[in-house]
């Protein structure tokens, strides 16, 4: 093991002390890696790092669209069997040629790494088999019709079997191990301080353009754009909107911004009545839920002004939503507008509801997990205020804010989430069906809204393999709960990274950086 280690700070000190140049770019990250086993820990720091060595059978573009990776071709043989045709003449690192027995052995790993604290296992269980039908072909049977196969064959990455049977991730964390399909190869890692990588000039999708990345794991974001003003990093990820003035003022600087899938929103207590979050302006308490008539729902959705938000507390940085996932999406719907901003039709919905006066509600939000949580959420407070509605906001620390959400401790809570498959059935499974933790539904759905009819277009949808067909169920779904208004919708979040000026940073929908991103800026 002090070999292993002695080896490593050796590579890095190596790679470190030499000088700067055109082909080496330093990276500074705010997340940090658990492990570069690709294999270990399902975050998505891990496996955003795993892709730089490691590809997996089917790939995203950087709207969030499948595209091929290893394998170059799938299809539904019947609703229970999968076929992945394999890419071919794709080699490992070591030059050893990529197969079918390699790909099985991957999807037999990943959900079973000794020690793993959130492992791929919910990508695999629903595989009953894998058949190796030749080298290039590969076949996947479940008992049941599973149409996320190909996205959940997404999630995770493609290890070499003769190097992989019997290594430990400690054996992938000091490099024996990596030996991938992808675009760079190992040369070091430090654990939590960074990751260093070489070009593999026989990358099957064409060469990088940087023969040595370095990533910096560098959390706090001061720190971060100190470096990069200081001229030690390249290019640095997470960008606070406060600090884009500064960033785009400077002539040595370049700003690259897009938005991301990650969805803000207002969850609301639907399961209390009455609940201890909602009282009367003086403070006595309500007979009942507010939050149980639609009207209500409505009249603090319509006071939110969308655009101004993010306009003024995000900079620009983000889009106003009306539903859970992007436009691009599979089972977005065309139906479900951005709510207009209407203060005057938010009252009115209140008096006929009962409440021409307002009432008072508790309103609770992270406190440093997100890009300006708390300035949202205040400035969310404040619009509020023109309706009538006194929102006494109540930031918690991000360390217990999201334990606190899941014992269901708030009634009214500003939070985000991602949708990872590229569709619409994640989130609204996760977000708006019906509580059931036996059949895997509403795990986040911490407001406990419940609706049948949504739950039925849902269940078939996500047993539907035809894509279309299933399309148009997820929309159905969709518009039930956002109508009914299971969650407020807010805002889609928008990545920025900045770089100097003589490169530029290909925006993604997923908040994950990649040195496959980073081009010389005279590029195209």
């Amino acid at each position: 093991m002090h070999r292993a280690l002695l080896a490593t700070t050796a590579i890095a000190i190596a790679i470190a002390a030499q000088p700067a140049a055109a082909q080496r770019i330093v990276i500074a990250s705010a997340d940090q890696v658990s492990s570069i086993d690709p294999h270990y820990h399902n975050a998505s720091a891990n496996n955003a790092m795993a892709l730089h060595f490691f590809d997996p059978l089917v790939a995203f573009d950087q709207k969030q669209q499948m595209r091929p990776g290893l394998a170059l071709s799938w299809r539904a043989v019947d609703d229970l069997t999968w076929e992945f045709k394999l890419r071919p003449g794709v080699r490992f690192h070591d030059g050893s040629p990529f197969t079918a027995e390699d790909a099985a052995f991957s999807i037999a790993r990943a959900p079973n790494v000794p020690g793993s604290p959130s492992s791929f296992a919910q990508y695999t269980r629903q595989i009953r088999s894998v058949e190796v039908v030749d080298s290039h072909t590969l076949r996947m049977r479940t008992d049941q019709p599973f149409p996320l196969m190909p996205v959940f064959l997404s999630t995770f990455t493609m290890v070499s079997r003769r190097v992989g049977e019997g290594a430990s991730t400690a054996d992938y964390n000091a490099g024996r191990a990596m030996v991938g399909t992808g675009p760079y190869r190992f040369a070091a890692y430090t654990p939590g301080e960074g990751v260093q990588m070489e070009r593999n000039p026989d990358y099957w999708g064409g060469a990088e353009p940087w023969e040595r990345v370095v990533f910096r794991f560098i959390r706090n974001d001061a720190t971060r754009l100190s470096a990069l003003l200081a001229g030690d990093v390249d290019v640095i990820d997470n960008v606070l909107p406060a600090d884009l003035e500064r960033l785009r003022g400077n002539v040595r600087l370049a700003v690259h911004s897009g938005p991301t899938n990650r969805l803000f929103y207002i969850h609301i207590d639907r399961h209390r009545d009455p609940s201890p979050f909602f009282t009367a302006r003086d403070g006595s308490p309500l007979p009942r839920n507010p939050m149980h008539d639609l009207r209500v729902r409505q009249a603090l959705s319509k006071a939110i002004n969308r655009e101004a938000l993010v306009a003024r507390v995000m900079d620009g940085i983000g889009l106003p939503a009306g539903q859970l996932v992007p436009d691009s999406f599979l089972g977005a719907s065309p139906n479900l507008p951005v709510e207009r901003f209407d203060p005057d039709g938010a009252r009115r919905l209140l008096a006929e509801a009962g409440y021409p006066d307002g009432f008072r509600l508790v309103f609770h939000g992270p406190l440093n997990r997100y890009a300006n949580d708390e300035k949202v959420v205040q400035a969310i407070a404040q619009m509020y205020s023109r309706i009538g509605i006194q929102a006494q906001v109540e930031p918690v620390p991000s360390a217990v804010f999201f334990t606190r959400a899941a014992r269901l401790e708030y009634g009214f809570y500003f939070a985000g989430g991602s949708a990872f498959t590229g569709e619409a059935g994640a989130l609204i499974n996760s977000l708006l069906a019906t509580f059931n933790r036996e059949a895997g539904t509403g795990e986040t759905n911490r407001g406990r809204y419940s609706n049948p009819e949504l739950d039925r277009l849902l269940a078939e949808a996500l047993r539907t393999v035809d894509d279309t067909r299933r399309a148009a169920l997820l929309a159905q779904a969709h518009e039930i709960g956002i109508r009914d208004l299971g969650l407020i919708p807010v805002f889609f979040q928008g990545n920025v990274w900045a770089t100097r000026r003589e490169l530029r940073y290909e925006t993604n929908i997923e908040p994950r950086t990649f040195a496959m991103n980073v081009r010389p800026a005279a590029a195209r």
